[in-house]
């Protein structure tokens, strides 16, 4: 999320304006499927695919995803063909990926205030597709969406993105954060979205209002 303006309910943190989503592990339950696939892949060959090579390949794109386990398990195909492989698996796999818990709440709930928000994912053009294809109401309230087709790192990008959005944030208001620095410089961190408070950052907060239990009077 990018801060920026005046707050007016919060004590440290300032009002967010536009919101930067990444997709798998974020939006959706997909990391898990992508290393189940890989190992499919890995098995059918007679290789093992670890913790460790998971490890590895965390952010990757597709193709710096089919380079790497193609180099450290040693697979007897060629990147272009891995990357096939996975790609005929994902069509399947990607579009029945579960949400995040407190996805959608999170993302409607932005889109009703009219924060204005994109999505910047190394997945592929073609993997973003198919899970914007399986949800469009999820994924049409994005701005924009950036792939790997851009050929600019994630985490290279957020500026670029940001400036995508209608209306675009204040330069000053974007920053970039490495991985590694996240726990130390983020400005709050969450283990799910569903525990994401947008009061904190002067955002109105989630209508937790209980569904009605009135039992409707029937006139004869």
């Amino acid at each position: 999320m990018i801060p920026g303006g005046k707050s007016f309910c919060t004590r440290h943190y300032k009002k967010v304006t536009h919101c930067l989503f990444d997709l798998d592990g974020t939006l959706l339950d997909s990391e898990v499927m992508y290393h189940t696939m890989i190992g499919q892949i890995c098995e059918k060959y007679g290789k093992s695919y670890s913790k460790d090579n998971a490890v590895q390949i965390f952010g990757m794109t597709d193709r710096e995803v089919s380079e790497e386990v193609c180099a450290r398990t040693r697979l007897p195909l060629s990147v272009d063909e891995f990357e096939r492989q996975l790609l005929d698996l994902a069509r399947n796999k990607l579009p029945i990926a579960p949400e995040k818990p407190g996805a959608d709440r999170l993302l409607t709930h932005l889109f009703d205030y009219k924060v204005p928000m994109a999505l910047a994912t190394n997945s592929t053009e073609q993997s973003v597709r198919l899970v914007s294809i399986a949800r469009p109401k999820l994924f049409g309230m994005f701005n924009h969406m950036w792939t790997a087709a851009s050929r600019t790192r994630t985490s290279t990008s957020w500026r670029r993105v940001a400036s995508r959005t209608n209306p675009s944030p204040h330069n000053a208001s974007c920053s970039k954060t490495p991985r590694w620095a996240c726990r130390l410089q983020s400005r709050l961190a969450c283990r799910s979205l569903r525990d994401f408070k947008p009061e904190l950052f002067g955002l109105p907060p989630f209508n937790e209002a209980p569904p009605s239990t009135t039992v409707p009077i029937h006139h004869s």
